[in-house]
C-alpha cells in the first residue's frame, strides 16, 4: 500500500519487482490513491491495482470498513504499508491480514511489525527506504529500477498532441515542467522561460510545457514569457500521458515533483531543481535516480527550513541561476 503522491508511488515500484522475484507464484495487489492508479496499472509484476478513494466512499470509519471487507475476501498473507497513514493501518488491520509491516507512527500499533520511522532525517533515498522495509518481510531486492508502464491509449493521445503541433518524429524535444506542490519547490517562471528559450535556440529543440490542472496558470505564465516557438500543454494532460510524452523527449527540466520520477523511470535525462535545506526534503532523499540525471540544489545557510513559510523569499531557489540549468543541460546534451 502507498496512499500518497504520484512520485512517491513511482519510487516504490522497485519494491513490487523485488516482491515478485521473492515470491514468483504469489498474487500481488498494490493499493494506491486514484491519481496514482495509472502509475501501477499495467505493471507486469502486479496482478491487480486497488484504488482507495477517500473522496468517493473511503472516508470515515464505515468507508474504511467497507474497503477493508472487500480486501478481506482476498485472504492475504502479508501487507506492506510503504507510507504511514492511519487509514492505511486501519484497512490492513480490519482486513484480517496476518502479517502487517510498516512504520511506528500514525496508529502503527495496528501493525504486527513496527519499523522505526526515520525518513525525516534523509539518510537514504526514498526508493531505498521502500526496499529496506521489505527486508522485514524477508525480501531482498536484486535491483532498484523504477518502472512506469506506457499505455496504448495514452500513446494514441500523445501522438495526436504531437501531430497537432507539428512535432515531427525524430525532432529534438525538451519538456519543461514549472509546477510543484508547494511554493518552496517552484523555481521562478521567468527563469524557466529563459532556459526554454536558450535551449530552443542552442539545441534547435521543440519546447513542450506541461503542467497539471492545479499548476495550469504557472505553465501558461512560462508560455507567455517565452520568445521562442513552443507547445503549451498546460492543463491538457493527465498522469497517464506523461510516460508517453517523456519517451519522445531528450531532456526533462522540472522542479522537484512527481513527474521527475516518471521521467527517470522512462529513461529520459532529468534536470531537477531543488530548494529547501531540510535533509528529509532534499535531493539526498528525493533526487532523480537515472544515471544521467542532475539535481540542482544550493545551501544558502538556513539553520531551519520553514518550507512554504520561508522568511527569506525562497533564497535557496533564487540561488539557482539560469546559467546553472543551462550548464547542466550542456552536460547532458553536449
Amino acid at each position: 500500500m502507498r496512499l500518497d503522491r504520484v512520485g512517491d508511488v513511482v519510487l516504490s515500484t522497485p519494491a513490487i519487482k523485488a516482491t515478485r522475484d521473492a515470491y514468483p507464484d504469489s498474487y500481488i495487489v498494490f493499493m494506491v490513491r486514484p491519481h496514482a492508479y495509472d502509475i501501477i496499472r499495467g505493471n507486469p509484476y502486479v496482478d491487480e491495482v486497488i484504488a482507495c478513494d477517500k473522496e468517493k466512499g473511503v472516508r470515515g470509519f464505515f468507508g474504511i470498513w467497507r474497503l477493508a471487507m472487500r480486501v478481506r475476501r482476498y485472504a492475504f498473507d502479508l501487507a506492506v504499508v510503504l507510507h504511514p497513514t492511519t487509514r492505511s493501518h486501519l484497512i490492513v488491520f480490519l482486513s484480517g491480514i496476518a502479517e502487517r509491516i510498516g512504520y511506528d507512527k500514525k496508529a502503527g500499533w495496528l501493525l504486527t511489525r513496527q519499523v522505526p520511522h526515520t525518513k525525516q532525517f534523509g539518510l537514504r533515498h526514498e526508493r531505498d527506504y521502500a526496499l529496506d522495509l521489505l527486508r522485514y518481510a524477508r525480501i531482498e531486492a536484486k535491483e532498484c529500477l523504477l518502472h512506469v508502464p506506457i499505455h496504448h491509449e495514452r500513446e494514441v493521445t500523445v501522438d495526436a498532441f504531437f501531430r497537432r503541433n507539428n512535432i515531427a518524429h525524430g525532432e529534438r524535444v525538451i519538456v519543461i515542467h514549472p509546477g510543484a506542490s508547494c511554493p518552496s519547490k517552484r523555481w521562478p517562471p521567468e527563469r524557466f522561460a529563459q532556459v526554454a528559450d536558450a535551449c530552443a535556440e542552442k539545441y534547435r529543440a521543440r519546447i513542450v510545457i506541461i503542467a497539471g490542472p492545479e499548476d495550469t496558470s504557472c505553465g501558461r505564465k512560462v508560455a507567455l514569457l517565452m520568445q521562442r516557438d513552443h507547445v503549451d500543454l498546460s492543463g491538457m494532460t493527465v498522469i497517464g500521458d506523461l510516460a508517453s510524452i517523456f519517451k519522445r523527449a531528450q531532456l526533462f527540466i522540472s522542479n522537484d515533483s512527481g513527474p521527475v520520477h516518471i521521467a527517470s523511470a522512462v529513461g529520459v535525462p532529468v534536470i531537477s531543481i531543488f530548494g529547501r535545506s531540510d535533509r528529509g526534503l532534499s535531493p539526498a532523499r528525493w533526487g532523480p535516480t537515472g544515471e544521467r540525471d542532475i539535481a540542482l540544489h544550493k545551501d544558502v545557510g538556513c539553520d531551519v527550513c520553514l518550507a512554504h513559510n520561508c522568511a527569506r523569499g525562497f533564497e535557496c531557489l533564487r540561488a539557482i541561476t539560469v546559467d546553472d540549468v543551462l550548464a547542466a543541460a550542456a552536460k547532458i546534451l553536449g
